[in-house]
């Protein structure tokens, strides 16, 4: 591998852990979120059929230290990074799913990057367009390290919380208070680009964007119907419910 693709898989890498390390020692809503409540299991590796080609980006799986897998408490997660044809910027996609928001809440760019010597340079709001009209609602972050050594990167971070896209965990929280059975399942999506895959702020953002854009609703198909399978029969106990698949929702 040439010594500059492997400075963009070790940059991604390090995202990667920063997101799961920094949050362990959070834990918000603990109760309210950790409880039994009526939610929708997702067979480990259900989020590895998102397609590796996306537009024209190819991805290619990066595989992540066992115990940072199981720092993440994820149902199933996928971590990718993805290269644009014929050349451009490397973007890392680190996708975790889970049935228990308690666990995937603490997870946060804004608490893990600074918990682990990033500084926050700037935070924005942003509704990228979909298909069919749909926005994509997510925050991007940047972060900075370092004064002469200065490291950057771009982070754009989204969650999916039974099927609605949510740019933080506002929606999580207002869910949780409603009781147990609020919330049948979560989905945090991370995409990052490090100034070793492009040193421009604004070529940063403009992949990290267009990724997003691409996987969004890819990412949402392979996930469970959550209005559906709360409409079944209460003699079928939702937390044994697995997910269809693909080929079962057209069927």
């Amino acid at each position: 591998m040439p010594p500059e693709r492997r400075k963009m898989v070790i940059a991604a890498t390090i995202a990667v852990t920063l997101l799961v390390a920094g949050g362990l020692a959070v834990r918000i809503l603990a109760e309210h979120l950790g409880r039994t409540g009526d939610h929708v299991a997702l067979p480990r590796g259900t989020l590895a059929q998102l397609p590796l080609n996306l537009g024209d980006w190819t991805g290619r799986e990066s595989p992540l230290d066992e115990a940072i897998v199981k720092a993440t408490s994820a149902d199933d997660y996928l971590n990718r990074l993805y290269f644009r044809q014929p050349a451009g910027p490397t973007v890392g996609l680190y996708i975790a799913y889970g049935v228990r928001a308690r666990d995937l809440m603490p997870h946060r760019p804004e608490v893990c990057y600074p918990g682990n010597g990033w500084t926050l340079d700037d935070t924005e709001s942003r509704e990228l367009p979909l298909a069919e009209g749909e926005k994509l609602p997510c925050r991007i972050y940047r972060f900075s390290r370092g004064t002469l050594d200065r490291q950057t990167i771009t982070v754009l971070n989204y969650y999916i919380v039974d099927g609605q896209y949510a740019p933080d965990v506002s929606l999580l929280r207002s869910k949780a208070w409603q009781g147990s059975g609020a919330i049948q399942y979560m989905v945090q999506v991370q995409v990052t680009c490090s100034e070793q895959s492009a040193p421009d702020p604004d070529v940063s953002a403009r992949a990290v964007d267009a990724l997003a854009t691409l996987s969004a609703k890819p990412i949402r198909s392979l996930l469970p119907d959550a209005a559906a399978e709360a409409g079944r029969s209460n003699d079928v106990p939702r937390s044994s419910v697995q997910s269809r698949t693909p080929t079962e929702k057209n069927e």
